[in-house]
């Protein structure tokens, strides 16, 4: 069967949520597909996890082209927005590299499943299509990276993600990047959270060198519950672009987003957030904030909270900081013994460990602080 041409892709300027990220020099007729038989082993994956050998009855963790038909039928498409440019280019493409995972009602995965889609080579593009299906009862927790088979590559990475968190259900979905910082990176992720469901979802940004990922979260049932944890740390030229949405479509939905950002060098970063209260969400209690820490005087963020409330009795609250490495708690430091490099650090890592803080003691926390002491590390050697 023959594909569909891909949708040239438009002018971005002016547009809302592209007024921060140029893609004025991305040619997409550059870039070949990536063929779904090209493989290649990762230069530095963010985790080393595999998914248990052995899953409960019914749970199906498959690549997306071999996912049954019947349920791939049901809910791909089902979440994201058709219209978005970036999903239209996913749809068109001849190959489409990705994940499905389903659990059915009422079953409970114990061990971590892990998910990890490298690009193979520089000039191609990769259409990543993530489908995460929880019916309603089932528990799951999810650890899917995106990385470069080269550590000079030159490529696209097309990501769209669909998380479905059945009534009552409870997922943990960790995504990481640490792609090629010559690549690109664009993503379209959404979530829908049914009633009693819960989304523990965690981002996090290391590589590429440009690009913009939107997340957006959909409480769509009363009593539905999402907590969204970003970290990003660039560094040299690397721009790195997200924008959040938690949208309360039920009354009695909670939300709690903490984006926390580290810039080395001439680094840039965007956050732009957003919490939509629908009409009839009563008993919405959302909270959003983006906090960055500048390591150099050319480094530059942007934090850009914002609400948009329908409904009478809820309580949103936001909250946005950037800043330099405070001299003061430098001078305590070093008035006490440190020299100025291990001040600074230690300094980086009290304003990292807020977020690795927002999860109880055990391994996801563990491998968390672990993730970030890494990135941490290679930003400051930059």
């Amino acid at each position: 069967m023959a594909s569909r041409s891909a949708p040239e892709l438009p002018q971005f300027k002016g547009r809302p949520g592209w007024e921060f990220t140029d893609i004025s020099g991305l040619d997409l007729a550059g870039y070949a597909p990536a063929g779904l038989d090209e493989k290649a082993a990762a230069v530095a994956p963010l985790f080393d996890l595999s998914t248990p050998a052995e899953l409960p009855a019914g749970v199906i963790v498959t690549p997306i082209a071999s996912a049954p038909s019947d349920l791939l039928g049901r809910h791909l498409g089902s979440v994201v927005a058709a219209d978005d440019v970036f999903t239209l280019l996913s749809d068109s493409a001849e190959h489409r590299h990705g994940w499905f995972v389903y659990v059915p009602r009422g079953v409970v995965v114990e061990e971590p499943i892990a998910l990890s889609t490298v690009q193979p080579r520089s000039g191609t593009i990769l259409h990543q299509r993530t489908l995460i299906v929880l019916e309603e009862g089932a528990q799951a927790e999810v650890w899917e990276q995106y990385l470069s088979g080269e550590e000079e590559l030159d490529g696209v990475f097309n990501v769209i993600t669909e998380l479905v968190v059945g009534d009552g259900a409870r997922l943990r979905y960790v995504c990481g990047q640490a792609l090629s910082e010559r690549s690109w990176i664009f993503g379209a992720q959404r979530a829908q959270v049914g009633r009693d469901g819960s989304l523990d979802w965690v981002a996090l940004g290391f590589g590429s060198a440009n690009g913009r990922v939107r997340m957006e979260t959909r409480l769509g049932g009363p009593g539905a519950d999402a907590r969204v944890t970003g970290a990003y740390a660039p560094h040299g030229r690397q721009h790195i672009d997200f924008d959040t949405t938690q949208e309360h479509a039920a009354p009695s939905t909670t939300s709690d987003l903490a984006f926390r950002g580290v810039l080395q060098g001439r680094a840039s970063a965007v956050w732009k957030g957003n919490i939509i209260v629908d009409p009839g969400a009563q008993k919405t209690d959302a909270f959003q904030e983006s906090r960055n820490l500048l390591l150099s005087k050319r480094a530059h963020a942007d934090a850009i909270p914002g609400l948009e409330i329908q409904a009478n009795d809820v309580r949103c609250t936001h909250a946005a900081a950037v800043a330099q490495v405070d001299p003061e708690q430098l001078f305590y430091l070093r008035s006490h013994g440190l020299r100025a490099d291990q001040a600074k650090r230690l300094v980086i890592e009290g304003f990292l460990s807020a977020l690795v803080e927002r999860f109880e003691q055990g391994p996801v926390r563990d491998r968390l602080a672990a993730v970030l002491e890494h990135r941490l590390e290679t930003v400051l050697a930059g």
